[in-house]
Parts: structure tokens; C-alpha cells; sequence
């Protein structure tokens, strides 16, 4: 599947804004001779309110209002947007008007939005934000994947698979209780968001304390991104280390477990649809994770990616040899990879492919 870069994914939000616009204008403005009007107001009211949802602006502001419970959330976020979208309006507003693209017997009633605008602009990009909410939820290979029925019939592809758990999550529920223990796993699994984004996977699923990703086998090991996105993670939780102590009584102690190979996609389903991913592939990576408490690794990778990939300098490798994982009938060779310290010099292990 071919990726979407992150100025790709605005430019679709600019687009789909602007065509709002135009449809405002055929339906409240037909004489208007400027086809330009409308998209500058939708767009000038709409990408602020995206922006602010999209966690690019106004950042603590967003964190802070998700978490109000249900109906002081609802009021503070349809405040934040009118807010926002007026700012947006008065500001196209002025400038098409010094542009002389619109007229207005003050400068104040041109910047003063009408009703009607309100509620078509909170219309559109409710729909847009929950279009966007959609795929989050889904994630956004899956959700593309089911608008196009790429998985209707299963296909046989390559991906990368990352399992990261949670390590001692049983005794953090018996000494905290089961409510504050989710609590703590959902903080986690938010702090493997931005990473994942960043380096193009997706979350596949969440099974009791461990967050399953995943990506296309060319995708992941380009840049060693599945690589960075560990390191990120980790990187991500020593940097807040005293925040979750504050928080949460103890700092995340995570592992996690690499491989790639060939696996059976398919779209499963009928009343609740799901892309699922079946094959060793799967299954080897969830046992090299298992490995980890047996090794005393925090990560590890299969010899087989790690012969795919060319690791960052900051990452080191230490080649673990061969094991006899679990119903598997042969030796998988396996490394660890940790975050190399600024003094240490780089090494990288010859990796032999399997």
C-alpha cells in the first residue's frame, strides 16, 4: 500500500474544506461571481478546529479537555471550536476585504460571522473530525483498507510485526487493584501513539497488557523505522520518568520483540469487521517476545529482520545465538538491541540471515 506522507494528509483536509466552501456558496451564495470566497472562509474557520483536534496546536489545552468527563468535555470542545472558528472567519474576512474579494459597510460587520455560517462550519468539520476519529480508531491502513476492500479476499503479503508488553503488569494490579492498573495501561498504550505515527505503522491490537504494531515489510525496515519506534517509545518514557512515578508509583518497564515475514491478511467479520493477520510470523513474534524475560532483554530481533535492516548508530546489537522457541521446529536465531550511551562507540554484529 503506498504511503501517505503527512503533508499528503493536510493537503486532503485543505481540499475537503475548500470544496465545503464552494458547496456554501452554489447553495447561500449563487450570484457570487468569485469561486474563491468560500474556500478561504472554510478553510481560514476549519483548519485551526483540525489542527487543535490533530494535537498540532494548543497542545495542553487539547490533553486538558480530554480529560473533563462526557458533558463538560462536549461544552469545553464547542467552545474551543467557536472560539477558534471565529478567529478564522474575522481573519479571512478582514483579508478578503482589503483584497476588495467582499464587501461590508464596516470592517466589524465583515468580521462578525453570521448564524448560518456557525452552524454549517461546526457541520462540516464535525464530519471531518469524525471521519478522522474513524481511522484513528481503526488506524489508517486499516481503515483505507476497508473503505477500498483491499482484504475482502485474503492476501498473502510480507509485514513486520513489534509486540511490546508491559513487564510486571500482574503485580502492579495486585498491589494497585485492576481499575488503577488500566489506568496505567491506558497511559502506555497513549505514549505509543505519536511514535507509531511518526514512523508509519499501526496499532493492530491490544491484547491484556501488550499493544500489538505493524507494518508493510518494505515500510518498516526503511530507515530501520520498526527499530526507532522502540527506541522512541522508551525514549518517550525515561524522558517523563518522574511524571509516572508521580502518577502512577513506578516508571514503565517495557519489552518488546521484532520480526518480519510472510502472513495471510484478511478482513474478518460480519456484525464487527477486523483486519487480521494470520501465519508463523505472527506467532514467532509473539514467542521472541516471551524471550525476553528468559534472556533478561528488553528488546529483541530475529536474525531474519535484523538482516534486512541497517541499524542506527545509536543502537547496539548483541547477537544471542540460536533458540528452540516453542512450537517452532527449528533454531531461531535472535539479537538484542539496546540504546547505545553518548560516551559508548557504535557496533553492529554481522546478523546472519536465516
Amino acid at each position: 500500500m503506498r504511503e501517505i506522507s503527512p503533508a499528503q494528509n493536510w493537503l486532503f483536509i485543505v481540499l475537503g474544506l475548500a470544496l465545503s466552501g464552494i458547496l456554501y456558496d452554489v447553495m447561500m451564495s449563487p450570484g457570487r461571481l468569485l469561486p474563491v470566497v468560500g474556500p478561504a472562509y472554510a478553510i481560514a474557520m476549519g483548519m485551526p478546529i483540525i489542527a487543535f483536534e490533530r494535537r498540532a496546536t494548543f497542545r495542553k489545552l487539547r490533553r486538558k479537555i480530554d480529560e473533563l468527563p462526557s458533558l463538560p468535555y462536549l461544552l469545553a470542545s464547542l467552545l474551543a471550536y467557536q472560539i477558534l472558528m471565529s478567529v478564522g472567519y474575522a481573519v479571512a474576512s478582514a483579508g478578503l476585504l482589503l483584497l476588495g474579494m467582499i464587501k461590508a459597510g464596516s470592517l466589524v460587520e465583515a468580521v462578525v460571522m453570521p448564524v448560518e455560517v456557525l452552524l454549517y462550519g461546526f457541520a462540516v468539520c464535525l464530519l471531518i473530525i469524525f471521519i478522522l476519529r474513524v481511522r484513528d480508531l481503526l488506524g489508517r491502513d486499516v481503515f483505507t483498507s476497508m473503505l477500498i476492500s483491499r482484504y475482502r479476499q485474503p492476501v498473502t503479503e510480507e509485514r513486520v510485526f513489534l509486540f511490546i508488553d508491559l513487564a510486571g503488569s500482574t503485580a502492579y494490579a495486585e498491589k494497585y487493584g485492576d481499575l488503577r492498573a488500566q489506568q496505567y495501561l491506558k497511559a502506555i498504550f497513549s505514549t505509543f501513539a505519536e511514535p507509531v505515527r511518526r514512523h508509519k505503522g499501526a496499532i493492530n491490537d491490544y491484547v491484556g497488557d501488550a499493544a500489538i504494531i505493524t507494518w508493510p515489510l518494505a515500510r518498516g525496515i526503511k530507515d530501520a523505522r520498526c527499530v526507532r519506534c522502540v527506541f522512541d517509545i522508551l525514549s518517550e518514557i525515561d524522558a517523563h520518568a518522574r511524571t509516572w512515578k508521580h502518577r502512577f508509583g513506578e516508571v514503565p518497564r517495557l519489552r518488546a520483540a521484532l520480526h518480519g515475514g510472510p502472513i495471510v491478511t484478511a478482513e474478518i467479520g460480519v456484525d464487527h469487521h477486523k483486519i487480521a493477520f494470520f501465519g508463523d510470523t505472527v506467532n514467532t513474534t509473539a514467542r521472541i517476545e516471551t524471550l525476553c524475560k528468559t534472556l533478561g532483554r528488553d528488546v529483541l530481533i530475529s536474525h531474519k529482520l535484523a538482516a534486512q535492516i541497517v541499524l542506527p548508530d545509536a543502537i547496539l546489537v548483541e547477537d544471542l545465538g540460536q533458540h528452540d522457541l516453542k512450537g517452532r521446529g527449528h533454531m531461531l536465531g535472535v539479537a538484542a538491541l539496546s540504546a547505545r550511551k553518548t560516551a559508548e562507540r557504535p557496533i553492529h554484529l554481522p546478523i546472519p540471515a536465516e
